[in-house]
């Protein structure tokens, strides 16, 4: 007993060793404190320097864009709202695969009734009102809402119709439709109400927190912005808004697309939002020229579109176009092609031209402004694991193979344990279950006579359809008597 009283520690050094563990924080707290000050310093000289000496800091271009145009009247061309709806998935599928970063929805009728129309939310003048097509509206709206990252489209997208059975389309698991968890120094987010310091607002970026953000926006936009530390886990995150293309620009990373309405073919080409429009133009058409007669590389462009037609093809939407006095459709691109020529179908749909025009024009492009392949954050972008597919982690599938081959091993001892009595009963139980005479009433053989069927009624037995037998039993066809006899098979 004295030993062991011995050994305990009294109060007092308990006191003074959480003392010392409480000294050795703050010492080690000061000396972060101090290391991050240092680190702004050393930054804020360096920002002073380079102001001071008027060093022109490199500023990397835009890389060059790919632009397709899709008439709204396809929509009108299927059954059901359901359809219309996944017609419009499609295409906003077929875009994000490809990495298109404008698409134009265009009017290719014209003529229009009250019921095919809706105000344009853009005409303010009466001289100027115009009126936008139904399926041109439903197909932007349903575009935008796939293209906007999950956390962010209850803010900007209120029940509508339109919208009713978009949440059963495909996702378009795009590289900034960022997890929680995943890592990346850029994020789609929305302005809150949120109270902040002047000249500071809070954003919602999918986080835990919202980020604070060095400019004062009105509430309600969508940003892009720039997180400070986004692989530390902090809670008073920090951040600064930057431009919608600086993600692909930095990082090489595709950042989704823009949506434009045009009005009518004339539109696509006039209302460009690029200062000096499209270096190169490529219309689609069963009557062009076939593709597989372009050299690789040979379509150079900075900005390319890329223009399918609807039912009537690009003729219907050149014939319905007021402004245009051109019969030809071929003579407002730089290309006209066929991208199938050996099509087996009399007509293919729009949905599937754009799957297919991209992929067969792959090789053919050559953007003089390439995506940069700088090297990112691991665990940056979706991969196949966040799908929700049946996909395991090799940790999680050796533990699997471990726990099949424990419960193996237990059920090969418990038989083991059993007496040979028990086994074979056992056996009897399976096959019994197996000929269906536990639980199931065996039916009668229908190759078997009638007056055979009878006798066994009556006797109680009955022949069941199949029979188990022991797999190391071989059967033989027919029996030793008619091998002698093979006048039967002449």
């Amino acid at each position: 007993m004295s030993s062991n009283m011995g050994e305990s520690k009294s109060w007092k050094k308990i006191n003074e060793e959480r003392k010392a563990l409480k000294k050795q924080r703050k010492q080690e707290k000061l000396l972060k404190s101090l290391k991050r000050q240092q680190k702004q310093d050393e930054e804020s000289a360096e920002n002073a320097k380079a102001k001071d000496n008027n060093m022109p800091q490199p500023v990397k271009e835009n890389p060059s864009t790919i632009s397709i145009a899709v008439p709204g009247s396809i929509l009108e061309n299927a059954q059901s709202i359901e359809l219309r709806t996944y017609v419009a998935g499609q295409i906003a599928r077929a875009a994000c695969i490809f990495r298109v970063n404008e698409v134009i929805v265009f009017d290719d009728i014209g003529l229009s009734t009250a019921r095919e129309t809706k105000a344009d939310y853009n005409a303010k003048d009466e001289d100027n009102y115009r009126t936008v097509r139904n399926s041109c509206l439903q197909l932007a709206r349903i575009l935008q809402y796939l293209e906007c990252p999950q956390y962010l489209r209850k803010f900007f997208f209120p029940l509508h119709k339109d919208l009713k059975y978009s949440g059963l389309l495909n996702p378009l698991d795009a590289p900034h439709h960022l997890r929680q968890d995943n890592i990346f120094r850029y994020r789609e987010g929305i302005v809150t109400e949120k109270a902040a310091k002047p000249g500071h607002c809070y954003v919602n970026v999918g986080l835990l927190n919202d980020v604070l953000v060095n400019k004062a926006i009105e509430p309600g936009f969508r940003v892009t912005v720039k997180l400070d530390n986004p692989e530390g886990n902090i809670k008073k995150q920090r951040a600064s808004v930057v431009s919608p293309d600086e993600p692909r620009r930095e990082s090489g990373v595709y950042w989704g697309y823009t949506i434009r309405i045009a009005h009518s073919i004339t539109e696509i080409f006039t209302k460009s939002p690029y200062p000096k429009g499209y270096d190169l133009t490529v219309g689609t058409s069963d009557r062009g020229k076939n593709i597989h007669d372009f050299a690789q590389h040979s379509m150079e462009y900075s900005h390319m579109l890329l223009v399918f037609g609807g039912l009537q093809g690009l003729d219907g939407a050149l014939a319905s176009d007021d402004k245009l006095q051109v019969d030809d459709p071929e003579l407002l691109f730089d290309h006209y092609v066929n991208v199938l020529p050996k099509q087996g179908s009399r007509t293919i749909r729009t949905e599937e031209a754009i799957l297919i025009a991209l992929a067969a024009m792959q090789e053919k492009f050559h953007p003089l402004i390439p995506d940069s392949e700088v090297e990112i954050i691991k665990g940056a972008l979706p991969r196949s694991e966040d799908t929700g597919g049946g996909t395991f982690k090799p940790r999680e599938i050796k533990s699997k193979k471990k726990d099949l081959k424990r419960k193996l091993k237990e059920e090969e001892t418990r038989e083991s344990h059993l007496p040979s009595e028990q086994l074979l009963n056992k056996t009897k139980s399976v096959s019994e279950d197996f000929n269906g005479q536990k639980g199931k009433k065996a039916r009668a053989n229908p190759f078997k006579n009638s007056a055979n069927n009878s006798d066994d009624k009556a006797n109680g037995t009955q022949e069941v359809d199949f029979e188990i037998v022991p797999a190391n039993t071989m059967i033989s066809g027919f029996s030793n008597n008619d091998t002698k006899d093979l006048s039967k098979f002449d």
